[in-house]
């Protein structure tokens, strides 16, 4: 039987001051592989940082967002995944050649960055070195770093399959209960044994079962995951009120217009002389003006 897919899960072991979260991703994550013709070893990789940014989000106490973002100077130079309270996500990638199968080998000199940016109080970002074997060690590198928090990441992807599923799993000592170190080393190794099918594929009571039937967990609803792309064209109008008039009249005279096309989604916006001279004059969309 089909198991439900675009959903969060978290969970909490009621005497062992752990929480965990289970994330399934499957329309969402084929939607952002549809926005570009990625290599087999990065589609791999979006599904990773897509269940990842997921598990991330999660963790926020506030209404707000978290960008996850991989750069380097190797054949990965750049891939991003958003993501909001509401578990809205989006991301993209930039690569340049062949990209290696091994984690590794995609990065040089590579970093990950982790913004948080709440709708209200300060920004506040986080840095690693991509310097582990895999992604999910680089994220508990991170929380070990810059939240001293034991921290279990478990990341699988099945991309080639119709359609492309990701899913993850993380563990995570309470931040008042550091002394549960104990605890959460016994339930890592129980974790660990988590099977691809049996994550993929297995109703997640089940899995709960399977893995803590000795243990007290209590799991709560799920939240929906989603694919969503934040461009508008009123964002567009506001990235070119910052562009020289002139040049974008004179793009307009040559080629009828200027474009703009979302890099997360492909959405075109097309702007003309008369809405450029709108937007320079701040009156784009207001009532009267056509857009």
């Amino acid at each position: 039987m089909s198991q439900p897919y675009d959903l969060l899960y978290r969970y909490l072991f009621t005497d062992n001051h752990v929480r965990g979260e289970l994330v399934r991703l499957e329309n969402s994550y084929a939607a952002v592989l549809a926005a570009q013709d990625y290599p087999p070893p990065l589609q791999r990789l979006m599904g990773e940082l897509m269940a990842a940014s997921s598990l991330l989000t999660a963790t926020l106490k506030f209404e707000g967002d978290i960008a996850v973002q991989l750069q380097s100077e190797g054949p990965v130079k750049y891939a991003v995944i958003n993501g909001t309270h509401k578990q809205e996500l989006r991301g993209v990638a930039r690569w340049d050649g062949d990209v290696p199968e091994d984690f590794p080998a995609m990065f040089k000199k590579g970093v990950m960055a982790i913004t948080i940016t709440p709708k209200e109080g300060e920004r506040y970002q986080g840095m690693v070195a991509l310097d582990k074997p895999s992604l999910a060690e680089c994220l508990e590198a991170y929380f070990a770093q810059s939240e001293q928090l034991a921290t279990r990441v478990i990341l699988m992807t099945r991309s080639e399959h119709t359609p492309p599923r990701a899913a993850g799993l993380l563990l995570q000592v309470l931040p008042v209960a550091e002394h549960a170190r104990e605890d959460f080393e016994h339930l890592s190794q129980i974790t660990d044994t988590i099977r691809p099918d049996e994550l993929f594929d297995l109703p997640v009571e089940q899995i709960l079962h399977r893995l803590y039937h000795q243990e007290e967990v209590e799991l709560f609803q799920p939240q929906n995951v989603l694919f969503r792309c934040s461009c508008s064209r009123q964002r567009s109008a506001m990235a070119l009120a910052s562009v020289d008039k002139q040049d974008l009249l004179d793009i307009a005279s040559r080629e009828g217009g200027v474009t703009i096309n979302c890099q997360y989604c492909h959405a075109e916006y097309r702007f003309d002389a008369i809405d450029i001279e709108a937007i320079h004059a701040g009156q784009y969309g207001q009532p009267g003006q056509l857009n």
